[in-house]
């Protein structure tokens, strides 16, 4: 087939994942001339219960797979011969970036060295094709009280998770001077929304409100964050690969300022609305826990680069977002006890395995 009339085949590493598969859904319904596929490796934090209502759509394949194997990977790519990658497989947890910060380093780092190296190949043979990292403020450190983190701040990250994903974004960027590999780079504020796995802050604590378990703060909770709606953030990557421009760095965030103990106060008062409880009763289960080493005081995005090269920004105010966060986490009650059990871990063996 004629490749000017054949669909673009896009890659999207860790697509199984809370981002990637709101993001394979979105190109799936947005392009549909597109052939999207979703190179996953399935560890805690893929599941692919996320993706149950397109897994048989026509233009979307799954591959099961580890980015730390270059074999693999440039075996796959020579393969399919992609026109553009959209890279978010990563550990991304940093409490375990603290207990094990060799795994974060081989997939944050090396996976990512992998692909740049089997994206090298397709570049020579496809003027368009496009390496498009997905990374995070928290590369930036820590801001005090005032200022805010934009695409020319100094990189000085404080933990295992940031220093990996720092090192990729410089790779990442390094391939871009040195083989003039075409990319682009996006920073990302806090994520939340529907099907995020519940060890970060939001679910979990949806999560134990609902069975009457602690909460647990960090410290005295005085730790800011920019919170962006999960939708709104696919929505700002599907627009950065399509029109963004080549060798920049667009930073994304939710124009969303807040405390953790304040967030999770107002979680707790939408909770005992949701659950029909006494208004209080949910911030009886609030405490305060031994601070996490390295700990970052503030993190902040100016998201104005996107909004005015771009014409991106929020649809939705962070309370309207955790509403609509708690309304699907009540109406998916068996994906989160499939998640919480780690039965979702079977999905895959019975979707897949036994075809």
């Amino acid at each position: 087939m004629d490749k000017k009339n054949s669909p673009k085949k896009i890659l999207i590493t860790g697509g199984a994942g809370f981002i990637g598969s709101h993001l394979v859904r979105r190109l799936l319904t947005q392009h549909k001339d597109y052939q999207v596929f979703n190179l996953d490796a399935l560890t805690y934090a893929g599941n692919l219960e996320n993706l149950k209502d397109i897994e048989e759509a026509p233009n979307y394949t799954f591959v099961k797979g580890d980015i730390t194997d270059a074999g693999f990977v440039n075996d796959f790519f020579s393969q399919f011969n992609f026109d553009g990658v959209i890279h978010l497989a990563a550990e991304s947890h940093v409490d375990r970036s603290i207990s094990d910060p060799v795994s974060f380093v081989r997939t944050n780092v090396l996976g990512t060295v992998n692909l740049l190296n089997a994206s090298l190949q397709l570049a020579k043979n496809n003027t368009g094709f496009l390496f498009y990292h997905i990374s995070t403020d928290e590369v930036f450190g820590s801001l005090g009280q005032e200022g805010l983190f934009n695409e020319s701040t100094a990189y000085d990250p404080n933990s295992p998770y940031s220093a990996s994903k720092a090192s990729s974004d410089h790779f990442v960027r390094a391939y871009g001077e040195t083989y003039g590999l075409p990319y682009i780079i996006s920073n990302c504020s806090n994520n939340y929304g529907p099907n995020q796995f519940p060890e970060k802050l939001i679910p979990l604590f949806i999560n134990n409100i609902i069975k009457n378990k602690p909460l647990p703060v960090y410290g005295d909770g005085d730790y800011t964050r920019d919170w962006l709606y999960v939708k709104d953030h696919a929505e700002a990557i599907d627009l950065v690969f399509h029109k963004g421009r080549k060798g920049e760095t667009y930073n994304i965030g939710g124009f969303n300022e807040w405390k953790n103990i304040e967030l999770t106060h107002l979680l707790c008062r939408l909770m005992d609305i949701k659950l029909g409880r006494k208004e209080g009763t949910s911030e009886k289960l609030i405490t305060f826990v031994k601070d996490r080493p390295g700990h970052d005081l503030r993190y902040a995005i100016d998201a104005s680069k996107i909004n005015k090269e771009l014409g991106w920004k929020p649809s939705v105010t962070f309370e309207e977002g955790l509403e609509k966060t708690i309304d699907w986490y009540f109406e998916n009650q068996e994906w989160l006890g499939h998640v919480t059990s780690g039965d979702y871990l079977e999905y895959y063996k019975k979707q897949y395995q036994t075809q």
